[in-house]
């Protein structure tokens, strides 16, 4: 039962918890990990990792994104980022990550002013396509309109449409919207959109015949939306909203399958976990694989938020790289932090409370335990 909390007089609001609000407790029987699967499968395209690479320039190039794919996962090529605004973006990359804190997103927003070349989205899914892995692209709604085509032409598997919020009905008195509806119905490929995070939300976007829902707002290392907007979701209360909108459209739709993606404010294996703890499918990942040795980034990490042209709502941050790329998904660890071998924490956490698989793992016990850092303990 939602518990309502009265913030004054005039105002009540509903108690929300973030992930470091909940923890997974043990169960009675446990497994040997080598028997956990965490495969993950969205419409016709299987993968090993149920992990998904955020269409950030920071962690995703077309050579990120193949060398993710090969190691089982999903990664996701933003086609309004550098990669197809330059024919040679590494010099812009360089840049960037030399930049003064107090003139990066200036200078950013100078950068990414060059327009989106459709030449250029074609080239760089099929690079990614000529590698035999799973090809995904991501546009904002805004830019939907006037690329999908070249998207689609081009050979995408798996269409991303990711912005900061994404709604089923947007009403301007100026601009055409994008009908998602209808859109979705027309496409040819699965579709991906978010965020969202609420049941209204996440349920309006299932019924547009997306295959997957991605659940946050504002919770990504990157963002500031919490400080310029305002706007805020906590993550655990977030994605068990969304789970449960899923239910209720399977109960409504006769058994169609929504899949649940966490995106944001998952930046170690426990957070990692708890996304799929409080009803998560898959996870898309950002500052947990902008650590990588051939991240794009260079220790940098920055989402599309940070060069927006008016108002920008994110930044670039430093994060430092610790490992390459298969360590920090596969292993072997050498951090004690949470960082490194994603997939084999996810494993050894379920095979501790008993679970084989995702889907039943989404059924594991959790408490309220808000945590609080002590001020020396590094994170």
């Amino acid at each position: 039962m939602s518990i309502e909390i009265e913030i004054g007089r005039g105002k009540r609001g509903r108690r929300a918890f973030t992930l470091d609000d909940v923890a997974v407790i043990p169960a009675r029987r446990t497994r040997d990990p080598r028997d956990v699967s965490i495969d993950w499968q969205i419409d016709a395209y299987t993968f090993d990792l149920p992990f998904i690479a955020a269409p950030m320039d920071s962690l995703m190039s077309p050579e990120t994104a193949i060398a993710f794919g090969r190691l089982g996962g999903l990664g996701v090529l933003d086609l309004e980022g550098l990669w197809t605004r330059y024919e040679d973006p590494q010099p812009y990359l360089d840049e960037i990550a030399s930049l003064p804190a107090e003139t990066a997103t200036a200078r950013m927003q100078e950068i990414y002013a060059e327009p989106i070349k459709p030449a250029l989205i074609t080239a760089r899914l099929q690079q990614i396509r000529d590698a035999g892995v799973t090809v995904a692209g991501s546009l904002t709604p805004q830019r939907t309109q006037e690329h999908w085509r070249t998207v689609v032409e081009a050979g995408v598997d798996l269409f991303v449409i990711r912005g900061t919020t994404v709604s089923a009905e947007h009403v301007s008195t100026g601009d055409e919207p994008l009908n998602l509806k209808q859109f979705i119905y027309e496409l040819d490929v699965p579709v991906i959109v978010g965020g969202a995070a609420t049941y209204t939300a996440a349920l309006h976007l299932m019924r547009t015949g997306a295959a997957g829902v991605l659940v946050g707002f504002g919770g990504g290392a990157t963002s500031t939306t919490r400080q310029s907007l305002g706007i805020h979701v906590p993550m655990a209360s977030a994605i068990a909203d969304v789970h449960a909108a899923r239910r209720d459209y399977m109960d409504e739709s006769g058994g169609r399958y929504v899949h649940v993606i966490a995106d944001g404010g998952l930046g170690t294996s426990g957070d990692i976990v708890k996304a799929f703890a409080m009803g998560s499918d898959a996870v898309m990942l950002g500052s947990a694989l902008a650590r990588a040795e051939e991240a794009p980034g260079k220790g940098f990490h920055w989402g599309p938020e940070a060069h927006h042209r008016s108002l920008p709502r994110g930044r670039r941050i430093e994060i430092g790289t610790i490992a390459p790329l298969e360590n920090l998904v596969n292993g072997p660890g050498h951090s004690a932090i949470g960082e490194m071998n994603l997939a084999g924490s996810l494993r050894k956490a379920m095979a501790t409370t008993g679970y084989v698989d995702l889907k039943e793992f989404q059924r594991v016990d959790v408490v309220v335990s808000p945590y609080q850092t002590p001020s020396n303990v590094e994170v």
